[in-house]
């Protein structure tokens, strides 16, 4: 697993030209300063670049990356920061541990005698705080069901403090924490393939972060909508919904998921033109956000995650060699040196991209391979790869039907969604 930041606004900058490596390479060599310095730009450098193997290009090359692209190095990606350890990939808890870590924040005494009281301190809202965020963090790879159990029985402790002795502060301040609390018991839910119980939640979580003006917690609700409708297959709600938090979530996580959302609703209706502007509008989002502490945690956008996304982006506009390079990408940046992953839901989505690029190109062993990969992961979203393991099906159906292994994936698929359509997760394992 590589301990680097992908470069995602140069990535982006190639993708909306479509533009290969090589072909981008061999325009930085016909720059002036290309010329002038014979510069040996190839596939394999601008690959360190996007990377970020290399967060900062020797003189020569800056210079003509400005003359090919009329950007400073800094609006493209790079940075002279000395970049440290590998905390955007692996978090300093691993998300499995952060179950752990949370059960032992509410055994405590002294917040169990706080969530005891009537009146609220500082130290029991910093304490919840810490809570929902290490429950948000145990998300990637903790099983839906067991959240979904742990983040009910957390709501149920901490809603009755809102009737309790509370400043106009701390009650602000607990909605916020009960909102984010909620939003990630709708998401869980919607994996289960709970729909209703979702959305619910959902709107829940919406109306605190309308009480209080929190326009990130309101964006994420928002992106809520977006994931549903796309699953659904209503496309252009997921753009219309996409859109709408744009307008509320300010510079954050929200407004960067929210706008790869809106990209993978366009790219869904083969808008190839504007999928890569949204794309290139989160990348340039996220460059100007911080470089998360907890990237393992549900509610922060990553770089990496905007590779999974426009992998999945590039497989619906039939892009093939894009989709591949990013879905391979996805796979070796979440896998560890063991072979377990860290993002196993976006391993299985990745699986899911390879085998219908395989699948197109006419391997019909690798395409299934590929697909049954997915179904062999133990964290899942049930919902989502039942999704996507359907667009796999339709490509194989159409060009195997007469062959066994189409007709094995099909059956395994079939088999998917009936357990999601009985909301019976467990009979999958």
């Amino acid at each position: 697993m590589p301990d680097y930041i992908p470069n995602v606004r140069l990535r982006a900058w190639r993708n909306e030209r479509h533009l290969s490596r090589a072909q981008m390479a061999d325009q930085v060599n016909a720059t002036p300063t290309g010329i002038a310095e014979r510069l040996t730009c190839d596939e394999e450098r601008v690959r360190r670049w996007e990377a970020g193997e290399v967060r900062w290009p020797r003189t020569p090359y800056r210079l003509a990356l400005t003359q090919l692209t009329g950007l400073e190095p800094e609006a493209l990606g790079f940075t002279q920061t000395k970049q440290t350890g590998s905390a955007l990939i692996e978090a300093r808890v691993i998300p499995a541990d952060a179950l752990r870590a949370e059960a032992d924040l509410y055994g405590t005494m002294e917040l169990a005698q706080q969530l005891q009281a009537s009146d609220v301190g500082t130290g029991t809202l910093e304490a919840l705080a810490e809570a929902v965020d290490l429950l948000c963090r145990a998300y990637p790879v903790v099983p839906a069901g067991t959240l979904r159990d742990r983040t009910q029985k957390r709501l149920a402790q901490i809603n009755h403090l809102l009737a309790g002795r509370l400043t106009l502060d701390q009650h602000r301040e607990l909605l916020v924490i009960t909102g984010w609390l909620t939003a990630l018991l709708g998401c869980v839910h919607y994996d289960l393939g709970e729909r209703e119980e979702a959305e619910t939640a959902r709107r829940a979580a919406f109306e605190m972060g309308r009480q209080v003006g929190h326009g990130e917690l309101m964006g994420w609700a928002h992106e809520m909508s977006a994931w549903f409708a796309l699953v659904e297959g209503r496309y252009e709600d997921v753009v219309t919904a996409a859109r709408m938090g744009q307008a509320v979530a300010g510079t954050s996580s929200a407004m960067v998921q929210l706008t790869l959302q809106e990209a993978r609703g366009l790219a869904r209706i083969g808008d190839r033109r504007e999928a890569d502007r949204a794309l290139t509008r989160g990348a340039e989002v996220l460059g100007g956000l911080p470089i998360p502490e907890h990237s393992d945690h549900h509610f922060v956008f990553d770089h990496s995650k905007w590779v999974f996304y426009a992998a999945t982006c590039y497989t619906w506009l039939a892009d093939d060699d894009r989709a591949e390079e990013h879905a391979r990408e996805t796979i070796q940046m979440h896998t560890r040196p063991d072979g377990s992953f860290n993002a196993p839901m976006r391993i299985a989505d990745a699986q899911i991209d390879l085998g219908i690029i395989h699948a197109r190109r006419g391997d019909l062993d690798a395409a299934v391979d590929h697909g049954m990969a997915a179904f062999d992961i133990e964290r899942r979203s049930l919902t989502d790869l039942v999704n996507r393991a359907a667009d796999l099906d339709r490509v194989l159906r159409q060009r195997y039907r007469r062959e066994a292994l189409a007709n094995e994936f099909h059956d395994r698929f079939v088999a998917a969604r009936r357990v999601l359509e009985s909301r019976r997760p467990d009979l999958l394992d």
